[in-house]
């Protein structure tokens, strides 16, 4: 009888999650040990063909990577990514951020949506700092059926781009600024309490919930779009 999941004892890998969801399992890489993280790759591709892992350093690459060759590392997204046969993307998705130093949990998105099978386009240090920067590029922005927008210190940008587009807006608050930031709180909190419309927020720093986020929402663009 098909369970569901592969039990491993040390963990109960969900192979049915892509039949039920449309996307498959994918993996925190942090905080688990090597071992455990390397039989966990090998498992899910055997059974899905690709995997993701997010939150991962440079050791656990090097370890996956001797397992299973085919292994890319994304430093700066600290993203693992195992996919030799990547499909056709589809729609656009807009990943800005304010500032550059936002950059790391932007590309964790913009990676996470390109691996599920997007078109990712980027706008980068957009932000309200400099707001002309940001309105140069209004009209790509708008283009998009999801828009992400990643800052840290206020957390501005989200209610701008709010107030500008037609389609959702993912706001991802970052750990970036001074004290009184509180390590993204302060963002986290203007997002929320955000004035315009059409805003939903992730967590701090989860540029992978962003990108998950903004993928469904591009799914269900194009899917009209071709109705």
């Amino acid at each position: 009888m098909n369970k569901g999941y592969e039990e491993l004892q040390f963990a109960k890998l969900d192979t049915d999650r892509r039949s039920r969801t449309g996307f498959p399992e994918v993996v925190f890489c942090q905080g688990k040990s090597t071992e455990h993280l390397v039989s966990i790759f090998e498992k899910l591709y055997e059974t899905q063909g690709e995997v993701l892992g997010t939150r991962a350093t440079k050791e656990q690459y090097e370890a996956v990577r001797k397992a299973l060759p085919e292994t890319e590392y994304d430093e700066l997204a600290r993203l693992l990514i195992l996919q030799p046969n990547p499909g056709k993307k589809t729609g656009e998705i807009a990943v800005c951020t304010a500032g550059t130093a936002d950059i790391p949990v932007a590309e964790e998105a913009a990676r996470t949506a390109e691996f599920f099978g997007c078109n990712v386009k980027r706008y980068y240090d957009v932000g309200v700092s400099g707001i002309h920067r940001l309105l140069d590029v209004q009209e790509d922005i708008r283009r998009a059926n999801a828009v992400v927008a990643v800052a840290g210190m206020e957390g501005a940008l989200a209610s701008i781009l709010g107030g500008l587009v037609e389609n959702p807006v993912i706001a991802v608050p970052t750990s970036v600024g001074y004290g009184a930031s509180f390590g993204g709180v302060s963002a986290l909190l203007t997002m929320i309490n955000s004035c315009a419309n059409g805003i939903c927020t992730v967590n701090i720093d989860n540029g992978y919930g962003a990108g998950y986020l903004a993928t469904q929402m591009n799914r269900l663009a194009v899917g009209k779009s071709e109705k």
